[in-house]
């Protein structure tokens, strides 16, 4: 009931799990994703036991191929199953079971694996295939790619509910909740992926202004800007950005930032006088950001 994307990223690594489909809360159930291990995509009647299951044996060394056919083996209603691996080597492995609900297949590629079930059309993952391999961005731009392609071909035959995304970089830091750089989900929304690419923007964003002191201050204040409108007029980017650049040197391009925020409550002149306390900003910093 569910179409979905595993891969790996040969130029940095990264391992990645994006998936859509008419249920609730998808996001839970069926993508997994480990930094140096892999990534696995179970769906149709799921099993979520083939995510942690997958992980475990492909962090052993076993082979992805070799892994899910061990899995697959002992389940004894494989038929209903659909289920997608990729590994850290870029190795890849699938399985629809002949009883998923048509229109159901998957297909491998260089590094990555589409698959799909109670699809409209037969012809989803053939156009995911094809737009991951075609699309240019990063990682997370390709897999939303592929997503699209699948919606575009008719997606579930059921319509549209659910929607995640899972990214990890190609190691593991052994810090638990470290390692996964994107974990973005839509549990309900009549347009997921829509909402899907909205969250995907205001991360950059939010990455963006924690990391904003090198930018050009123009084009960083008119993209925070245009975030805080998809946000709701949310100026928490504007204000972090601001305090990033002016701990960097530049006060009046911090100050002007900071104005957005302060536009929008006082509070944020509050939360400013609290920051030197806890180390975060020097007083010297707080003092001339809130200087008139």
């Amino acid at each position: 009931m569910t179409y979905s994307i595993v891969a790996r990223d040969p130029q940095t690594g990264d391992l990645a799990v994006a998936v859509q489909s008419h249920f609730f809360g998808v996001g839970r159930l069926c993508p997994f994703v480990r930094a140096g291990v892999g990534a696995v995509a179970t769906q149709a009647s799921v099993d979520p036991a083939y995510g942690p299951r997958g992980l475990a044996l492909m962090e052993q060394g076993v082979p992805p191929q070799e892994a899910l056919a061990q899995l697959v083996a002992a389940d004894t209603e494989q038929a209903i199953r659909q289920v997608a691996m990729v590994d850290a080597q870029g190795r890849v492995s699938g399985h629809t079971g002949d009883n998923t609900i048509a229109e159901a297949g998957h297909r491998l590629g260089e590094q990555f694996s589409v698959q799909a079930n109670m699809m409209l059309n037969d012809t989803v993952p053939a156009a995911m295939a094809a737009a991951f391999t075609s699309a240019t961005g990063d990682l997370v731009d390709r897999v939303l790619a592929a997503m699209d392609a699948a919606e575009d071909e008719g997606g579930d035959i059921r319509g549209r509910q659910s929607a995640a995304l899972l990214v990890c970089g190609p190691d593991s830091t052994d810090v638990p909740g470290a390692d996964r750089t994107w974990d973005l989900r839509v549990d309900d929304n009549p347009e997921p992926l829509a909402e899907l690419r909205r969250l995907v923007t205001i991360k950059r964003g939010y990455d963006g202004a924690f990391m904003s002191a090198g930018s050009n201050l123009e084009d960083l204040e008119q993209g925070l800007l245009q975030l805080a409108d998809a946000t709701g007029g949310n100026p928490e980017m504007a204000f972090w950005a601001g305090l990033n650049l002016a701990s960097a040197g530049n006060i009046e391009a911090g100050r002007k930032l900071l104005r957005h925020a302060l536009k929008v409550s006082p509070n944020w002149a509050e939360l400013l006088r609290r920051l030197p306390a806890t180390g975060s900003v020097t007083q010297e910093v707080a003092d001339q950001l809130l200087e008139k």
